[in-house]
């Protein structure tokens, strides 16, 4: 549990963001943290079985997905100011299935970027006890339902979830730029 909570703190903040954004939809977020959560574990898995060391200047590559998104998310920030018309809202009944699934791949996306903190605990971790991997699994699992819920708790509280969903369709491209660019930076493939 310490080991899921250190590496997935800053995911709090970032569910958060996607549960106030209201052209969200809350399922489409819980399936796409728990595909992202679930991806970077079997990477982590696949890595310790092999005995792979994933190089930190791939990870941090990763870091172009929230950027890309954050920056996506702008330009539908800017047309929907502009034309006044949410981009969301021209999605036909049809589309409605191809829309959250996009919705919970960049959620998974996301998280998948932001989770180079997680390969390079998980894989050491997992690489040293094998035999546990399956425990491991149980409690990513729980641990990721607890977080679900308590980003869903922070937007839907009294107080701080006003703010927040007030807030949080604006500052979601923001977070994800901000985090796009932080993943980069630190590892400063693009910067060197």
């Amino acid at each position: 549990m310490v080991v899921f909570a250190a590496t997935n703190i800053d995911d709090i903040l970032l569910l958060s963001a996607f549960f106030a954004d209201a052209s969200m939809r809350p399922r489409a977020v819980v399936i796409g943290q728990f595909a992202g959560i679930g991806v970077l574990t079997a990477v982590s898995i696949a890595a310790a079985l092999f005995s792979l060391v994933v190089p930190e200047g791939w990870i941090g590559l990763l870091g172009l997905i929230p950027l890309a998104l954050g920056i996506r998310g702008l330009q539908a920030l800017w047309r929907t100011r502009r034309d006044g018309v949410d981009a969301d809202d021209q999605v036909e009944t049809d589309g409605i299935t191809t829309h959250s699934t996009r919705q919970w791949i960049a959620v998974a996306s996301v998280t998948i970027a932001n989770g180079g903190d997680n390969l390079g605990v998980y894989i050491p971790l997992f690489s040293r006890q094998l035999s546990w991997t399956p425990v491991y699994v149980v409690v990513f699992t729980v641990m990721t339902a607890l977080w679900c819920w308590a980003g869903f708790w922070v937007v839907h509280h009294g107080r701080i979830g006003a703010l927040i969903r007030q807030y949080g369709h604006g500052a979601l491209p923001f977070v994800l730029i901000g985090l796009g660019i932080y993943i980069l930076w630190g590892s400063r493939v693009l910067f060197l």
